[in-house]
């Protein structure tokens, strides 16, 4: 899967990360097929909002993950489009049904931690805790192995890259935590900007799957979905992931929320950016997305690691 370093240490470099050279694409050059991930929670579990809404609150607010991640199924059922959903294990033990339909339309499950807790505020063993809990129950729940793993708010960081040890240790195969861009709460803008193998100090090794980015100016900017599709008009969002396709030959790497299709949800009285940030445009993400959708060819985060795998083969 692409040169890797040394048995029982990282190769050299601030973060340990080297880029495999394996081709992800299915089919011809021509014909890439991305990713689309969702993280399943509640529009009450975002980061920016921790500072009004404590996790001792989240029983007492309305739950509308059901209704929108449903909603998600019927688009992506629609376009025949199979996905990764990394779900929280919060949500997981109030919806149990909702992991099981997910399973059910046949895409793949996979962890978004437990209790949302940011993964540069966990201590090692608290990480470890939350990420074998979440895993065990929506195991138990799916009927399958869950190999991804997604942090709170990207939330692995240059100071937390220990939780990606962690990850291997505990069974994960891939991890799409880590966003190459200069945010206030998360971001390691020189990161590896396309998949690529990471290898741990005990020797286990893992993917990572980065959202996707272009290069402007010496600068990644972000256009894999999230906000960014909600803030940009569809025909940037649409040439951007042509450009990572065709130009760069590689796959493009989309994630969205359940509560980004939910314009209706209640307001939450945060600080100024963060409700920018949560609002801004919610009543056009339907749109976007199905446009999207019929654009562009689609497929989960496990199908892009089996193409890997197979490429890797002599």
């Amino acid at each position: 899967m692409g040169t890797v370093g040394a048995a029982g240490g990282r190769p050299e470099g601030d973060l340990g990360l080297v880029q495999s050279r394996a081709e992800v694409n299915v089919g011809p050059r021509h014909c890439v097929i991305n990713a689309m991930t969702v993280d399943v929670e509640e529009y009450f579990h975002v980061s920016g909002f921790a500072d009004v809404i404590r996790p001792e609150d989240w029983p007492n607010c309305e739950s509308r993950v059901e209704a929108n991640t449903r909603k998600l199924l019927d688009i992506f059922s629609a376009h025949e489009v199979m996905a990764t959903f990394f779900v929280l294990g919060w949500v997981a033990e109030r919806h149990p049904r909702l992991v099981q339909a997910i399973r059910r339309a046949g895409h793949e499950v996979a962890c978004h931690g437990h209790s949302h807790k940011l993964v540069y505020q966990s201590t090692p063993q608290e990480f470890r805790t939350d990420v074998r809990h979440a895993k065990r129950l929506l195991e138990d729940l799916a009927g399958t192995e869950v190999v991804g793993y997604r942090a709170p708010s990207f939330s692995i960081v240059r100071g937390s890259l220990w939780a990606l040890d962690i990850l291997a240790e505990e069974g994960f195969q891939y991890d799409s935590s880590i966003f190459p861009i200069r945010r206030n709460r998360y971001g390691i803008p020189d990161a590896e900007r396309f998949p690529h193998q990471w290898r741990s100090n005990n020797g286990k090794g893992l993917v990572q799957f980065p959202i996707s980015t272009l290069r402007v100016c010496g600068v990644n900017v972000p256009v894999g979905g999230g906000g960014y599709l909600r803030l940009f008009p569809y025909a940037v969002t649409r040439w951007s992931i042509q450009h990572v396709n065709k130009t760069e030959g590689r796959p493009a790497i989309v994630y969205i929320h359940p509560w980004e299709l939910d314009p209706g949800q209640p307001w939450v009285p945060g600080r100024l950016m963060n409700r920018f940030r949560q609002y801004v445009n919610l009543h056009t993400t339907e749109t976007k997305l199905h446009r999207l959708l019929g654009a562009f060819p689609f497929g989960s985060l496990q199908s892009l690691l089996r193409g890997l795998k197979e490429e890797a083969k002599p």
